[in-house]
């Protein structure tokens, strides 16, 4: 089956955006704490599509050796993996993206592993902020030959980009 994985940062909203695509708050574990996943989490959505929940990065308080356990994971499902359809590279809009966030795209590109950023809690921002994020963001994906062009907008908290999201990853799955 053809898979979609979500990567980001630790806490950018990995868990809470599945879940919310889904329209359940009980199939991702969620948590405060950063780094609550750790390893892949595989769901089967009808058995079309392979949702992937992956571990978060950049988290600076984790150990090294965790750290380092994460990239090999990382690396080793990304490689030559002809299901996979796209990564969902998940970004925090109060934030936008960080050199993390600039490294994932990097191994992405070299992965030649097809990667669409998604923008989540804009909710927290007034229109001003969130167009200036936004713009910042197209701009610096058009320099990343894997980058999908077309940046989606999200709110798990209040359902905004959901429906979109969905219709973009369902493009994605096996037809029924």
């Amino acid at each position: 089956m053809p898979e979609v994985a979500f990567a980001g940062r630790s806490n950018v909203g990995k868990s809470s955006l599945i879940n919310a695509l889904c329209g359940r708050s009980t199939v991702a574990r969620t948590s405060n704490t950063p780094g609550r996943t750790q390893e892949l989490n595989y769901f089967d959505v009808s058995s079309r599509l392979i949702v992937v929940d992956m571990p978060g990065y950049g988290f600076a308080k984790a150990p090294k050796d965790k750290v380092d356990a994460w990239k090999r994971l990382v690396n080793g499902y990304l490689k030559g993996r002809p299901t996979l359809r796209r990564c969902m590279m998940l970004v925090d809009s109060r934030h936008g993206l960080k050199d993390v966030d600039r490294e994932m795209m990097t191994m992405l590109d070299k992965a030649a592993v097809i990667y669409q950023v998604i923008l989540t809690k804009i909710d927290k921002l007034s229109a001003t902020e969130l167009a200036e994020v936004q713009q910042r963001t197209l701009d610096e994906i058009k320099t990343h030959v894997a980058a999908h062009p077309t940046l989606i907008l999200t709110s798990s908290e209040k359902g905004i980009g959901i429906p979109e999201l969905r219709a973009e990853i369902l493009q994605l799955a096996n037809p029924e």
